[in-house]
């Protein structure tokens, strides 16, 4: 424990953590986490990207009392940071969601619970206080649709996200490779890897059975486990959505509502016309369709289609607290990670998505102090500049 702890701590930023996960993973599950789509040139593109700009501080400033807080679709967070949704959370480590909801809690922030997620809406519900989304598809059968967003406004969620831009799954050919399925079921080559990670086969053989619990808790839908997660989502997922579809679910749900997978200007102001209440510009973290412009270099375009009418979270790419600065200095009113802290979550647990925050809080702190910036609410685009 002493050695595992020791490398925790020497965690000093996302990196340091995803080395840290690849470690402790196998290989099949490190790359399920951490690939994308085709040649992964969206997910490059969303680090590269952030290079474009540059930071402008201003000096002589009173920067005593940093002010990170903000407000989101109606709910006040103490950082411009929400953890976005992703899918079988328990693969990374045995406890999953329940953990990264209880640090999101104690972070000040939003956690955003998946659809596919390991751990159900109500088991989320009780092990965490904090605000919470639950982001949900369009499904074939419009009953589904309607009983999970009476289970989550049950169960006292404060929003719902809507993503938009995964009716067909990615060509991810990592997981392809591995023979990733749900529940997993590894090639020869990929189990006799798995050996060297018996802390990971552990864990995994002795804790509940690994399911997508919203599926399972569902009288609705169902699943078989045979399937591919890419296999299950091409059958489940209606591939026929429209606006009109976003317009039906915003009006079952009558409250805070997000689209995620804006990345183009029509579509934003479409979003904005059919009532949602914020957009998520996002690319998937490049995990949908690859060749993708970065959400950064998207964010001025979006901006200016949406004029206010709606609030913009931005996701993909989001490493540090500059990357954030940016994104609202930008017009963004708050920034979205899923890898970061899954890489911490697989590194440390609990305890690794808390440090994760705690460098990410630290970072936009002394950041927004350099820059000479006293507040969140602050930052504009005279603070940034585009590289000629």
């Amino acid at each position: 424990m002493a050695l595992f702890a020791s490398a925790l701590d020497k965690c000093l930023n996302v990196d340091d953590f995803r080395s840290l996960a690849k470690k402790r993973l196998p290989r099949m599950v490190f790359d399920y986490l951490d690939g994308g789509a085709g040649d992964e040139k969206t997910v490059s593109r969303n680090r590269e990207a952030f290079d474009d700009f540059f930071l402008l501080p201003k000096v002589l400033r009173d920067v005593e009392d940093i002010d990170l807080s903000t407000k989101v679709m109606g709910q006040n967070i103490h950082l411009p940071l929400i953890l976005a949704p992703t899918g079988l959370t328990r693969l990374f480590h045995y406890q999953g969601e329940r953990l990264v909801a209880s640090a999101a809690a104690r972070a000040g922030t939003i956690y955003s619970l998946s659809t596919l997620s390991s751990t159900s809406i109500e088991d989320i519900s009780e092990a965490s206080s904090g605000p919470k989304w639950f982001q949900i598809y369009v499904w074939r059968d419009r009953g589904i649709v309607r009983e999970f967003i009476r289970r989550s406004r049950d169960a006292g969620y404060q929003a719902l996200c809507l993503t938009v831009d995964a009716n067909i799954p990615g060509n991810r050919e990592r997981d392809i490779r591995h023979g990733m399925t749900v529940p997993p079921s590894p090639s020869f080559k990929s189990a006799l890897e798995m050996l060297s990670h018996p802390g990971w086969v552990y864990r995994y053989l002795t804790s509940p059975p690994f399911e997508m619990a919203n599926v399972a808790t569902s009288p609705e839908a169902t699943a078989k486990g045979d399937q591919t997660l890419m296999d299950y989502v091409s059958s489940q997922f209606a591939k026929s959505v429209t606006w009109d579809d976003a317009a039906w679910m915003i009006e079952q749900w009558d409250g805070p509502f997000a689209i995620k997978g804006i990345m183009c200007a029509e579509d934003a102001r479409s979003a904005v016309d059919v009532g949602a209440s914020a957009i998520v510009l996002s690319n998937h973290g490049g995990r949908q369709l690859d060749r993708l412009p970065s959400t950064i270099e998207m964010l001025p375009e979006i901006v200016d289609a949406v004029a206010g009418r709606a609030e913009i979270i931005i996701d993909s790419g989001i490493r540090r607290g500059t990357d954030i600065i940016q994104a609202v200095a930008l017009g963004a009113t708050a920034c979205m990670i899923g890898r970061p802290y899954l890489y911490a979550l697989a590194a440390g647990g609990e305890r690794g998505v808390d440090r994760l925050m705690t460098i990410m809080r630290a970072e936009l702190e002394r950041d927004m102090a350099l820059l000479g910036c006293k507040s969140v609410s602050d930052l504009n685009s005279d603070f940034i500049r585009i590289k000629s």
